[in-house]
């Protein structure tokens, strides 16, 4: 086989390390699948990564994540794009489609915290750091006491934040944690009952 017999993918990604973990994890299955077919990476940074001071809901949702990532396949510069599930809004433009998925990885949410090993333990008024209302509304129906501040930004910049000392313990996602070798952040792994996960969290797709 001759270099001219193969054809590169380029793979559109947000530029942060769980983003790239994805895009590079993406990529060796599709090197590893078709030996006729290389890659490459297109990192990019959204809209949804630059505005960290607001939710998600106030500035245009998850969309925000896509946007640029979609733009880039639409003019040429990117094949394919590789994001979480959990990020991707139920309805999606009509140029569009997640035409694969990965196998899922641990969908739950992580409780993550310096002082307390579990989230029964925290107490009375303790500041907890996530922007998503999904997790909001249902950590507040255990415990209506809990102070609810937003945190934004990648997994390494809410790990800063609560080694900093801003919050007495932050939710994340299990598997972007587990993905970065982060296992021993994770105090506990919340159950079901407590916080229900997110549609397509722990789950790699291919758009």
């Amino acid at each position: 086989m001759t270099n001219s017999t193969i054809k590169t993918i380029t793979i559109a990604t947000r530029n942060s390390p769980l983003a790239l973990w994805q895009a590079e994890y993406a990529a060796k299955l599709i090197e590893d699948t078709f030996p006729d077919i290389k890659t490459k990476l297109l990192p990019m940074t959204t809209k949804g990564d630059q505005i960290l001071d607001v939710t998600l809901n106030k500035i245009g949702g998850k969309g925000l994540f896509l946007k640029e990532l979609e733009q880039a396949m639409l003019t040429g510069q990117a094949d394919i794009a590789v994001h979480s599930m959990k990020d991707v809004p139920a309805h999606m433009p009509d140029e569009f489609t997640i035409c694969s998925i990965f196998k899922r990885h641990d969908a739950s949410d992580a409780f993550v915290s310096n002082n307390h090993n579990t989230f029964d333990e925290l107490p009375q008024n303790a500041t907890v750091g996530t922007s998503s209302l999904r997790r909001q509304s249902q950590l507040l129906a255990v415990r209506p006491d809990l102070k609810i501040v937003p945190l934004r930004g990648n997994v390494q910049t809410r790990l800063k934040k609560l080694d900093d000392g801003e919050y007495d313990a932050i939710i994340l996602a299990t598997a972007g944690l587990e993905r970065l070798e982060y296992h021993d952040r994770i105090k506990q792994k919340l159950d079901m009952t407590t916080c229900l996960s997110a549609v397509g969290q722990g789950v790699v797709g291919v758009e």
